[in-house]
């Protein structure tokens, strides 16, 4: 009877590395597992990682910042977009590259970028994947400074995707939370400045700017925003019928449906002005209600990627009025 071994990779020279784990992403009771697996795979590719287990008290930049004091030049994040978040303001930069393990519920960083498969898969990547410069959006709202990779986003579309993405997975009790939303909702005025010069006044419920294609529960925005192109893609939602906001929430995961109402926008920069003022987020961290400007920092920061990046590929299933 033979034995099967998993065979070890192509050596490499040993390759240091600050692994980031947040235990709490995913599915309770599998961290220890996830936690087990990674360090098996990282050891078949000669990846020597120092470990920090992340906390509800961690400062995550700092960590990151003193790691590539250090000498490290590979951070590696297992943990979910969140976790993500919180170690690129120090990645931005330096000469450090950006590695994920997708451990988290949703994943979109990592499903844009191509990384859609298990531990070992991720890990290989690590070794094997392409290195990219990928844009990276920054949000100033009042005395703050926010990075994002995904999107920033105004008004109902804050409420409107979370509730309409539970109610797809069978989630039926908030069906009337979202009913509730748009019978309530009364539009802004948004006045914006695109790239210090163009001006644009328009009446919308909702606006999104998006760095990448794919937002949220993988949901499609456009084959035509990219994280490559030095631009941010700006989408403003008006004069929408609340009736066909419902059946854009309810229809759209496919992209956003064409609507006559949507209309997009490649920038460098935009500064917007809200009245009355709209809830704004950054990558799904709300920081308030006001006015904001939003920029673009082309190729600023080092990820390694799947051979096939899942969010630059076009398809027909989009239609975007612009």
């Amino acid at each position: 009877m033979s034995i099967l071994h998993k065979s070890k990779p192509q050596s490499h020279r040993p390759l240091r590395a600050k692994l980031i784990f947040n235990p709490g992403s995913g599915q309770q009771g599998e961290s220890l597992q996830q936690l087990a697996s990674i360090l098996s795979e990282m050891q078949d590719q000669d990846i020597l990682p120092e470990v920090y287990t992340t906390r509800p008290e961690s400062r995550l930049e700092d960590v990151v910042h003193n790691a590539i004091k250090s000498g490290i030049k590979l951070i590696v994040v297992a943990g979910g977009d969140g976790t993500i978040d919180s170690v690129i303001g120090s990645i931005i930069g330096s000469d450090a590259t950006l590695g994920i393990i997708p451990t988290g519920t949703r994943n979109n960083v990592a499903f844009n970028l191509g990384i859609t498969g298990d531990i070992a898969s991720s890990v290989a990547l690590l070794r094997r994947g392409r290195r990219l410069k990928i844009d990276v959006g920054r949000v100033h709202f009042g005395h703050s400074r926010h990075w994002f990779l995904e999107a920033a986003a105004l008004g109902l579309l804050t409420d409107l995707y979370p509730m309409a993405d539970d109610i797809q997975h069978g989630d039926l009790a908030q069906i009337g939370g979202l009913l509730s939303k748009l019978i309530s909702a009364t539009p802004s005025r948004l006045r914006m400045i695109f790239d210090g010069h163009k001006h644009l006044d328009t009446t919308a419920h909702m606006m999104l700017i998006s760095n990448m294609p794919f937002l949220g529960p993988h949901f499609q925005i456009s084959p035509k925003v990219s994280f490559k192109d030095g631009r941010l893609h700006v989408f403003t939602f008006s004069d929408m019928t609340k009736l066909n906001m419902l059946s854009y929430a309810m229809l759209s995961r496919g992209g956003l449906v064409g609507d006559s109402g949507i209309k997009h926008y490649r920038v460098r920069n935009v500064h917007i002005r809200s009245t009355p003022r709209m809830p704004v987020l950054a990558d799904g961290l709300l920081l308030g209600e006001g006015s904001l400007s939003v920029h673009v920092h082309p190729r600023a920061l080092a990820v390694m990627a799947g051979s096939a990046l899942t969010g630059q590929m076009a398809t027909s299933e989009m239609m975007v009025n612009g």
